[in-house]
């Protein structure tokens, strides 16, 4: 009974294979795509010069940065600069009180020209006595003591100096001027506070801003470039700040003479000449080195394809694309740089490559708006 029911499907199925299978549906379906381009779109490679970069995360860091401290034990009376200002080197910051020294260097004075009076009369001594030995008129014992005189005199006068000296160069320590130029922090104490050598916190921190570091790191591998480029003056420096469209730029001038031993960095240093204040210290950058120049042929980084086999591109060569392996060596803005497998003005595909296969017909179009 079932042999009987499947011979009657069978027989329904090829009474009606006219229906649900066309004739040549399979003859025709190859000849449909290979004979309809594909729509895509393409760019030229082309030869040109461009810049071998290394980006790295970098910090702003000022050259010099001075911690103000007090070299006296006394009270600050007065503050003059703002908050935050711009300062110049040698200008006033702070005034601290100076009477008590101002009184100690009167003191000073006054022993110095007493010691001064009595050498003086200590030299007098010493005209008189000699006049009296040579007449035999006075024991030579008082000669030699006008002359011992004289040299304690001369000593004192010494020593008097030295202190008066120390004093004013402590007096001059009331007035505390910028060591260097640069923007100043806020004042850590105001006027009528007593700050002392042994304070921790400074009064105020100046950082140079103009010119200034970006300090980053880079690999070992690629140091002997580096270094190379340094040399060669070639080694231009870019900062970039997140969400900036403004950069920085400067010259590699600090290599340091270690590597990180845990990381495998060495840290360089790039002087930026700053004077429109773009970098603040502390601010982390893009750093973009740039080695060196190099002409080779690039391609928009979209036409590059990875298969099993490494990079390739779709070459389109009267109206065929074909699939070209590529040596790629570096990317950048949007493009990249092949050393091996192409020329220059042949055509890519950039867009469509995933409905190509080697050999297939393609017809190229107008970019998609927007893209």
């Amino acid at each position: 009974m079932w042999g009987i029911a499947i011979a009657v499907l069978v027989g329904a199925a090829w009474a009606t294979k006219g229906i649900w299978k066309p004739d040549g549906a399979v003859a025709q379906a190859p000849r449909q795509q290979g004979g309809r381009p594909i729509p895509v779109e393409v760019a030229k490679a082309v030869l040109k010069s461009v810049p071998v970069r290394i980006d790295a995360l970098g910090t702003v860091t000022p050259i010099a940065s001075v911690a103000v401290k007090s070299r006296l034990e006394t009270e600050i009376v007065g503050v003059h600069f703002a908050d935050g200002a711009l300062v110049r080197e040698g200008e006033v910051l702070f005034t601290l009180d100076d009477r008590t020294l101002q009184a100690q260097i009167r003191q000073g004075e006054g022993v110095l020209a007493r010691d001064k009076a009595a050498l003086e009369a200590a030299e007098r001594d010493i005209r008189r006595y000699t006049e009296l030995v040579a007449k035999a008129a006075t024991p030579v014992t008082n000669l030699d003591n006008a002359k011992t005189a004289a040299d304690t005199a001369r000593a004192n006068i010494t020593a008097d100096e030295a202190a008066l000296e120390n004093l004013k160069v402590q007096l001059s320590y009331t007035t505390i001027r910028a060591p260097i130029a640069g923007r100043i922090s806020a004042a850590a104490v105001k006027v009528g506070n007593f700050v002392r050598p042994s304070d921790i916190l400074p009064l105020a921190t100046i950082n140079q801003i103009a010119p200034i570091y970006v300090s980053f790191g880079v690999p070992q591998r690629i140091l002997p470039e580096v270094r190379a480029a340094r040399d060669e003056g070639e080694a231009g420096v870019d900062a970039i700040i997140p969400g900036d469209s403004r950069r920085a730029a400067g010259r590699l001038t600090v290599i340091e003479n270690s590597v990180e031993a845990a990381t495998g960095m060495v840290m360089l240093r790039a002087t930026m000449d700053n004077k429109d204040e773009l970098l603040w210290p502390g601010t982390l950058v893009t750093a973009q080195l740039t080695l060196r120049v190099e002409r080779v042929v690039v391609v928009p980084t979209v036409a590059v394809q990875v298969g099993q086999s490494g990079s390739f591109v779709y070459v389109i060569k009267d109206g065929v694309a074909s699939v070209r392996p590529v040596t790629v060596v570096r990317a950048f803005e949007g493009e990249s740089a092949i050393s091996n497998g192409l020329t220059d003005g042949e055509v890519v595909v950039t867009d469509g490559q995933l409905l190509l296969t080697n050999g297939a017909k393609v017809a190229p179009r107008e970019p998609k708006a927007g893209a």
